[in-house]
């Protein structure tokens, strides 16, 4: 446990960013969850209250919005958790420095494409909220609400990337990979986890 928790600090950040961002990561993935709760909730009163004449007005604009900011809100964590899927294929046959250069390479782009991401779906909320957008369903809902989930999601997953990215150019190791399975237990117990 030691060595996973060492191998997260580096010389760049003070511990307590280190904690701050680790927090903010992990606030997302809670946030996602909440998410994922209530996305259930909707369904089953949807599915309940049709036989006893109950109906839940918006439930599937609702039910939607919430999947949306599950989605984006858990990418930050699962990219920290080492559960994003990776192709290792290629990746696995290097070692050294042009293993390191290819981390770094990618980590960069990942860092491009999700600030990318982030800076237009921000500006989207900024404009939705601007124009005061309103949905257009049974409920009327400003459209900023919905989609601050998909922005804050793409913001931190952006942020999570110029840590990674930073934490590599430093030296570090990628946080973001987990260590290779040592025994046939820790094989089979992570295809389990992963449900494959």
């Amino acid at each position: 446990m030691s060595s996973a928790k060492s191998t997260r600090h580096h010389a760049l950040f003070p511990d307590w960013l280190t904690a701050l961002l680790d927090g903010i990561y992990r606030l997302s993935g809670w946030l996602a969850g909440v998410f994922l709760v209530a996305i259930f909730l909707i369904m089953i009163s949807l599915s309940a209250g049709r036989p006893l004449g109950i109906d839940v007005p918006a439930g599937d604009d609702f039910a939607s919005w919430c999947m949306a900011a599950c989605a984006f809100l858990a990418l930050a964590h699962t990219f920290r958790s080492g559960e994003l899927i990776r192709m290792e294929l290629l990746i696995d046959k290097l070692g050294g420095l042009p293993r390191r250069l290819v981390e770094i390479t990618c980590t960069a782009l990942g860092t491009a494409a999700s600030g990318y991401f982030a800076w237009y779906a921000i500006e989207m909320v900024l404009v939705s909220f601007e124009f005061n957008d309103m949905s257009q369903g049974v409920i009327a809902v400003p459209l900023w609400i919905p989609q601050l989930g998909m922005a804050a999601g793409l913001g931190i997953l952006a942020l999570g990337f110029v840590d990674e990215l930073l934490h590599l150019l430093a030296g570090g190791a990628p946080r973001y990979e987990k260590p290779k399975p040592v025994t046939t237990d820790e094989f089979v117990e992570r295809v389990m986890e992963s449900g494959v």
